[in-house]
């Protein structure tokens, strides 16, 4: 009744549905652990954003990496800004996620703190790429910055690739130690992306909080990875049940076919049962019948 399943068809159509389905279970599995670090990460930076301000130097220090605990801190820093080492970093996007423009990267010199770099906003990008552009004057003495604490970037960490032969103090990455070989002199681990004071007509634009709010859709994908595995083990069963019904259904029609369509050919001289048959009958049996008439009227 099911020998059709051990055809090369059907053994490989159940091989490659019982690979199937632990691939979708992996995956929405995947989804689903993508799902739990983007809500853990929303905590944090919910927690971050309103702890209470620190001193930048309190976070960070030259060469040693940002702790993710500490990623999105509210810090202070006060200090004089490097102006003549500022750099913009190229392909960065504005609030609206879509223009494509600059960021303004102002090294803070802190005295004897060190130097921290600052990320002072986002410019429009201009006309000209291979130059360096019109970036809004820093301000001038000391000044005191307070901003959101960020790890430097790299190209694993960001996707970004950090390309070379640049035009002059322009860069892909906001990176602490590329900064310090220029600078020459130590740079804080990181960076802080400036949220007060407000620019001048919000020029540079400074960078919106980040998004988190949102969980993204990935916990739907763990879901539909799942359904899709439980799917596979039905659609195997109702494949097979419709393989043997329409199995089933082409014996009974080779069963039911045996040359004929059912209906009798009378034989050469076979009785029938019409009219001309009873009237033949009749015929044959009448001269029966008047000779035992005769017989019966001769006197003895």
């Amino acid at each position: 009744m099911y020998r059709f399943l051990l055809s090369r068809q059907w053994v490989i159509l159940t091989l490659v549905g019982l690979a199937m389905i632990p691939a979708m279970v992996k995956l929405g599995f995947w989804q689903f652990h993508r799902h739990e670090h983007r809500v853990a990460q929303n905590q944090l930076i919910d927690r971050s954003l309103h702890a209470k301000p620190v001193p930048v130097t309190e976070l960070t220090a030259p060469g040693r990496p940002l702790p993710r605990a500490d990623m999105w801190r509210t810090v202070t820093a006060t200090g004089t800004y490097d102006t003549a080492h500022e750099v913009v970093v190229r392909q960065r996007t504005a609030a609206d996620e879509s223009t494509i423009g600059y960021y303004v990267l102002t090294p803070l010199d802190l005295g004897h703190g060190g130097t921290v770099l600052v990320n002072r906003g986002w410019i429009a990008a201009g006309g000209d790429l291979t130059k360096f552009p019109d970036v809004p004057a820093a301000p001038r003495g000391t000044v005191t910055v307070t901003g959101r604490m960020m790890a430097d970037e790299t190209t694993e960490g960001s996707g970004i690739k950090d390309r070379q032969g640049l035009p002059d103090r322009q860069v892909m990455l906001i990176n602490s130690a590329q900064q310090a070989k220029l600078l020459h002199r130590p740079v804080l681990a990181g960076y802080i992306e400036q949220t007060a004071p407000k620019t001048p007509h919000n020029t540079p634009e400074l960078v919106p909080d980040p998004d988190h709010d949102s969980i993204g859709p990935h916990m739907a994908y763990a879901v539909q990875w799942w359904l899709f595995a439980a799917a596979v083990p039905v659609g195997w069963v109702v494949l097979v049940r419709r393989e043997r019904r329409d199995r089933m259904a082409a014996a009974a029609d080779t069963d039911g076919t045996d040359g004929t369509d059912g209906t009798d050919t009378a034989e050469p001289g076979a009785t029938g049962s019409g009219p001309d048959a009873r009237e033949a009958d009749t015929a044959g049996a009448a001269p029966a019948d008047a000779s035992v008439a005769r017989t019966a009227a001769t006197p003895e």
